[in-house]
């Protein structure tokens, strides 16, 4: 099935200045909130086709978070932490009291120190294509690898960074759309790459709140996932505690698998 990615637009961003730093985001429909939070070298625009679908029953937010999109940086460290502390405050400020929050890679990241911080904000959680563990000591060496690389030349980063993302049986098919990740992840400055690289590195293992966590719980992943090999990842869900759906495809299951995908999401959220 082709991606629909570049058929919908995004509705008008807003912003709001979070300690003197313009974070934008957008606030879409009326019901229980749904908060979407992007991955590394994303912003919000990656969420289109399912603010699109959502929006008629749900209010959406997306955001961009530090150092991406149209979100300014803070420093060159933006621990998870951070990111969820700019979150919550943005939450705050448009009145959400309980939300549903899906995060992608690096937003579940987020998600997960935003849960553990603040867990009466949630009414359930979905891990897109991400885990709740902390890297492992050789990935960390590939971050401080990453930031070398990026520090000599971004562009070329961003471009070999962006298709080892996709399964090797998508990359053809998915060109296009693959190109349009590209093009929006050159929009990254170089200071929020660095930034996002050494927050993720030194980010928490949470693994307890999957097994522990007082509200429903979703991890999707991709069977031919490059990044999160699924044989590392769907050990750390317990039966009864949190859902686990598998798709076919990489680690960009909106672009890999979008139908599929909404249609996971639209049964979790019915169940909550």
């Amino acid at each position: 099935m082709a991606s629909r990615f570049l058929i919908f637009m995004m509705p008008a961003t807003s912003s709001i200045f979070y300690k003197n730093t313009s974070i934008s985001y957008t606030d879409s429909g009326k019901g229980s909130a749904l908060v979407l939070l992007h991955g590394f070298l994303e912003n919000q625009f990656m969420w289109s086709d399912l603010t699109a679908v959502f929006s008629q029953k749900y209010r959406v937010i997306t955001i961009d978070l530090l150092g991406h999109g149209h979100s300014g940086c803070l420093g060159y460290v933006h621990s998870m932490e951070d990111q969820a502390d700019m979150v919550h405050e943005l939450l705050s400020r448009l009145r959400i009291r309980k939300a549903i929050v899906v995060g992608h890679s690096m937003g579940g990241y987020v998600a997960l120190a935003l849960a553990e911080a603040y867990p009466e904000l949630f009414k359930g959680l979905v891990l897109l294509n991400s885990t709740a563990r902390a890297d492992s000591a050789e990935r960390k060496l590939n971050r401080n690898r990453a930031v070398k690389a990026v520090k000599k030349d971004h562009p070329l980063f961003i471009n070999l960074s962006i298709a080892n993302l996709f399964s090797e049986s998508n990359r053809e098919r998915l060109a296009h759309a693959i190109e349009q990740v590209k093009k929006e992840a050159l929009q990254t400055p170089l200071q929020g790459i660095i930034a996002a690289l050494e927050g993720m590195k030194i980010r928490k293992d949470r693994e307890v709140l999957l097994h522990f966590a007082p509200f429903p719980m979703l991890l999707i992943l991709g069977t031919q996932d490059p990044v999160l090999p699924i044989e590392t990842t769907q050990d750390q869900v317990v039966p009864n505690q949190t859902k686990l759906v598998c798709l076919p495809g990489g680690h960009m299951s909106h672009l890999e698998n979008p139908a599929e995908l909404a249609a996971a999401l639209a049964v979790f959220f019915k169940s909550i």
